[in-house]
């Protein structure tokens, strides 16, 4: 049976800040300079105070006032505050949940590329979650950050293969994007693939091994 991978939980988005204390700054230094830099309207300085508010690192943490961090620099175009605002909305983190919300921010990070943006808009329509269901939508907001090397993502687009919505079913695709996932180290996907296999024939097996090389060694070039 095959099952989403939904939205990414928000303890899992925090990857290393933009900007972070070596070791001859203290940690007060450190927010010291960079709420200086916020308030001077810093987007990346913005951004960081929002993450040291979201962790507790340096301050005393406060979901509402790394939100408000996070949109400032979110209203600057900073497409990681973008989409990491789109999760607080999602999640009720901070504020108060609203899932039109999450898509507008996620759609405008997504839209500068953000890879994890656009996979959560394909979970958000692929679930009808804030916007109508549109399973064709959800395949090209997957396409687009799969084809950046997101496991989520990947995993996610072969399971439309493996059904059949929002794209022709196809076996030995699904088979593809899920070994591509779990080479990337997506947990789920090898068992994905593995139900996969028991609808395919041994050459298709194999066909679709190749495939999965080729699309990882030509850096998503040649995945179709």
């Amino acid at each position: 049976m095959f099952k989403f991978i939904y939205i990414t939980a928000l303890a899992c988005a925090l990857s290393a800040l933009p900007l972070t204390a070596t070791a001859q700054t203290s940690d007060a230094d450190f927010v010291k300079e960079q709420r200086i830099l916020a308030e001077q309207g810093d987007a990346i300085a913005q951004f960081n105070l929002g993450n040291m508010y979201y962790t507790g690192e340096g301050v005393i943490e406060d979901q509402a006032e790394a939100t408000r961090w996070y949109h400032l620099a979110a209203d600057q175009g900073l497409a990681r505050a973008q989409y990491y605002l789109g999760l607080r909305y999602s999640n009720g983190i901070g504020v108060i949940k609203d899932q039109a919300e999450a898509i507008r921010w996620f759609r405008l990070a997504a839209d500068q590329g953000d890879a994890q943006a656009q996979s959560n808009l394909g979970v958000m329509y692929a679930t009808g979650k804030g916007v109508l269901k549109d399973q064709a939508e959800a395949v090209r907001w997957y396409r687009l950050a799969a084809d950046q090397g997101d496991a989520q993502a990947q995993s996610n687009l072969g399971v439309r293969y493996a059904l059949g919505q929002g794209v022709l079913k196809d076996t030995m695709a699904a088979h593809m994007w899920f070994n591509i996932a779990s080479a990337n180290g997506d947990i789920s996907a090898s068992e994905l693939r593995d139900a996969a296999e028991a609808y395919m024939t041994a050459k298709q097996i194999a066909t679709a091994t190749q495939r999965a090389k080729s699309c990882l060694s030509s850096n998503y070039a040649t995945c179709d």
